[in-house]
């Protein structure tokens, strides 16, 4: 059970990935060296989740595979956000994500949740699963300010 619980959660965050991933470059307009190193970097990262995830599953959710799944998680966060900020760059001041986005508090909140989770999964392992989770539902949909923005684009 434990490995299938896992494996829905990690399928869970490819998912939203990929839904966020598809909206993100619906927005852009302009590439760079840097946005396509950016790329790399998040495929990097999202390319490790079959491993943490097996990991945490065949280990019943223990500390380490549990702390380290919430590392990969963590730098897949921190991956997105420097895309983000890489196609903000390359299309200057008036990138339609730079006016999306705004504040973006799941972007921000999200590595600090990431972070306690890693730090819970060595007091109450199961705590952290549960934070994994909650950022996970969260990111659950996708988000509709660059839908939004990127929409009236094309009008």
């Amino acid at each position: 059970m434990p490995g299938f619980l896992s494996y829905v959660l990690s399928f869970l965050y490819v998912g939203i990935y990929w839904n966020n991933y598809h909206h993100l470059l619906h927005a852009a307009t302009r590439t760079s060296g840097a946005v396509l190193w950016a790329n790399l970097n998040l495929l990097f990262w999202l390319s490790l989740f079959p491993f943490a995830t097996a990991w945490m599953g065949e280990n019943h959710f223990a500390a380490v595979p549990s702390a380290v799944y919430g590392f990969v998680l963590l730098m897949a966060a921190a991956a997105y956000l420097l895309l983000e900020n890489a196609i903000m760059a390359a299309e200057g001041a008036d990138s339609v994500l730079l006016r999306a986005l705004g504040r973006d508090w799941k972007g921000k909140l999200s590595p600090f949740a990431y972070i306690t989770g890693i730090g819970a999964s060595f007091v109450v392992h199961l705590l952290a699963q549960a934070i994994y989770l909650a950022v996970a539902l969260v990111w659950l949909v996708p988000d509709p300010r660059i839908e939004k923005v990127a929409g009236g684009r094309e009008r």
